[in-house]
């Protein structure tokens, strides 16, 4: 990183790498996924939660990015035009996989000629009940629809700020926080079980 990168702050750093990537410049794009590549793939991965499908989506998120360069405002946050990106594109995969039929664990085999096998691997139970736990909340968070499930994402893995949650979808604070709210309610009602509710 150079001397006028490290002077620069995290989101200056973002608008700074934009405007040379405007310019053609693939390093400052590879520096760009760098900085961001785990947080979109952990995003996409949550919504989604198909191994193939969190790969591609990522990528294309990259080559959206690359290729809207020139459409990008330094005045605008970068994280929450790339957000923008991600829940587009998560959106259209997952209105894709509502039209695509399920294939059983048996059909997979059968058309692909592969056994798919369960880990039966004994575990400790603290690990089992914090896999368990943790796998419920996954499941909660991606039950709920496509908006709720991408806020719930955007405020608690990502950190992101209601203003920004509320720019990256499309509506007002005042109805993210309700969406939000909403959101936090439905998941307590899922996981009474585990929370001892």
């Amino acid at each position: 990183m150079s001397d006028e990168q490290e002077s620069l702050t995290e989101d200056n750093l973002d608008a700074h790498l934009m405007l040379r990537i405007r310019g053609g410049d693939s390093q400052a794009m590879e520096e760009l996924i760098r900085r961001h590549q785990n947080s979109v793939y952990a995003t996409v991965a949550s919504m989604l939660r198909h191994g193939g499908d969190v790969e591609d989506i990522a990528q294309q998120v990259f080559i959206r990015i690359w290729k809207g360069a020139a459409t990008y405002e330094p005045s605008s946050k970068f994280t929450t035009w790339m957000y923008t990106i991600v829940r587009n594109l998560v959106f259209n995969e997952l209105r894709r996989q509502k039209r695509k039929p399920v294939l059983s664990a048996d059909a997979i085999e059968e058309e692909h000629g592969q056994i798919l096998s369960i880990d039966t691997a004994p575990s400790p139970d603290s690990s089992l009940e914090h896999k368990e736990l943790t796998q419920a909340v996954e499941d909660a968070i991606a039950s709920l629809p496509e908006q709720a499930s991408l806020a719930i994402q955007l405020r608690r893995y990502e950190n992101l700020s209601y203003e920004e949650i509320s720019q990256v979808l499309g509506i007002s604070v005042s109805a993210t926080k309700s969406l939000l709210f909403r959101a936090r309610n439905t998941l307590k009602e899922q996981l009474s079980g585990f929370l001892g509710q």
